[in-house]
């Protein structure tokens, strides 16, 4: 039975506002005059994305969710259904179950959405492809294995595992990024502020007079009237300019190209090249592990690449294996894959335990980009100091040499 949202007033004269499961939608108002509740609005509930549909119509297509969900709702969603699963509790209960501990609408609007597909006969992975940005095709083909294996349970708490290591990951990523952003960006505001309010003030004095001023002096005075005229226009026409980047890089033929120049980069290229090969590696050992067959698995891979040029080296990985290639030597023919990955592949296609041995990798690429970031930040921290340091002592010692020249004189 499909899912009807609606608005309607108690006996007290409150608004009342909740999700109901019915045939349509005048048994659905008849159902809410039965509670002692006057109907105001009632329609087929479509999380706030769709149009009422007519209730009388039994074949209607139920509306698809366009609204993205948090990884950590995501991450609570799938372990509690896991855990309902795991229980011996029918699917349908399941969620029924789950859609009650939902405290959003939107959330609990979409699981009985997905639960009233599955009662009208369709499998749960079908009835989850009405909400793509919710669950992506990756989440999808791991249920669709698990169905037809037969151990939805055990796979959905993998993915709820998978789910849950991914949000961690970027939280400590984003933590650790927090303070020296936050140095920097007061680094470059106090600069600012004394270039374009401070400064201007003490150094008029000697933009005036008729000696010769310190070179160190001319430049300061140079930059802090460009500031003060230009500031504005400068930072306005670097925000167009960034804008124009993103519109440009729209076509696919140039964020190839410009993706092509970032694994080119000494130690930049590198780093996104582990992290795509660390996200390809956790991915494909997911789905391998839990009943996908390996082409299917290459193909759903690729998805969570974010470089255009490793994510099209790994559509080709799919053509490779399918020629009959071993995943490891079509990984080793692109020359984009770090040289451990394609190792532990090769030890896992020998050994029969691929997803296991892609597992071990993805870890280890986990662990050194971990260490390389917090080196890296760790060298930043004290970098954007010194050069706070650097900066304020220029802008000291220009203001000074006039003065210690002029106390010289007389």
């Amino acid at each position: 039975m499909p899912a009807f949202s609606y608005q309607a007033i108690d006996e007290n004269g409150r608004q009342q506002k909740g999700v109901v499961e019915g045939d349509s939608e005048r048994s659905v108002r008849a159902e809410l005059r039965g509670r002692n509740l006057k109907p105001i609005n009632v329609k087929v509930a479509s999380g706030g994305m769709g149009r009422e549909v007519p209730s009388l119509s039994f074949s209607f297509r139920m509306p698809k969710f366009h609204r993205r969900i948090k990884d950590s709702e995501l991450t609570v969603l799938t372990r509690q259904m896991s855990s309902l699963l795991n229980s011996g509790m029918p699917l349908v209960e399941a969620l029924q179950s789950t859609a009650n501990q939902q405290r959003k609408q939107n959330l609990k609007e979409m699981i009985l959405h997905v639960r009233s597909r599955v009662l009208e006969g369709h499998s749960f992975a079908q009835a989850l492809a009405e909400a793509p940005h919710a669950f992506d095709s990756m989440y999808r083909a791991l249920v669709r294995a698990g169905e037809s294996a037969g151990y939805l349970g055990p796979v959905l708490e993998r993915l709820a595992a998978y789910t849950e290591a991914t949000f961690e990951t970027r939280q400590r990523v984003r933590m650790a990024m927090i303070y020296p952003v936050v140095l920097l960006v007061v680094s470059m505001g106090v600069i600012a502020m004394l270039m374009t309010f401070v400064v201007p003030e003490l150094t008029s004095v000697f933009a005036h007079s008729h000696r010769e001023l310190p070179t160190l002096t001319i430049v300061l005075i140079t930059v802090s009237n460009y500031l003060s005229n230009w500031g504005l226009w400068s930072l306005l026409a670097l925000l167009l300019a960034i804008m124009g980047l993103q519109k440009w890089l729209q076509k696919p033929s140039r964020t190839l190209r410009w993706h092509g120049i970032i694994l080119r980069l000494p130690v930049f290229g590198e780093i996104s090249a582990q992290i795509n090969s660390a996200r390809f590696a956790s991915t494909l050992s997911l789905l391998t592990g839990s009943g996908v067959p390996l082409l299917d698995a290459i193909k759903i891979s690729t998805q969570v690449m974010t470089n255009a040029v490793m994510a099209k080296a790994s559509e080709k990985l799919a053509v490779d294996v399918q020629e009959g290639s071993s995943l490891s030597r079509a990984m080793e023919k692109t020359k984009l894959f770090p040289p451990l990955l394609v190792q532990m592949t090769a030890s896992g296609e020998s050994s029969g335990d691929l997803d296991k041995q892609l597992e071990h990798a993805a870890r280890n690429m986990d662990r050194e980009l971990e260490w390389r970031l917090a080196a890296a930040l760790g060298i930043m921290e004290p970098m954007v100091v010194v050069v706070m340091g650097i900066l304020v002592t220029g802008i000291v010692m220009a203001i000074l040499l006039p003065i210690f020249e002029m106390n010289t004189m007389v």
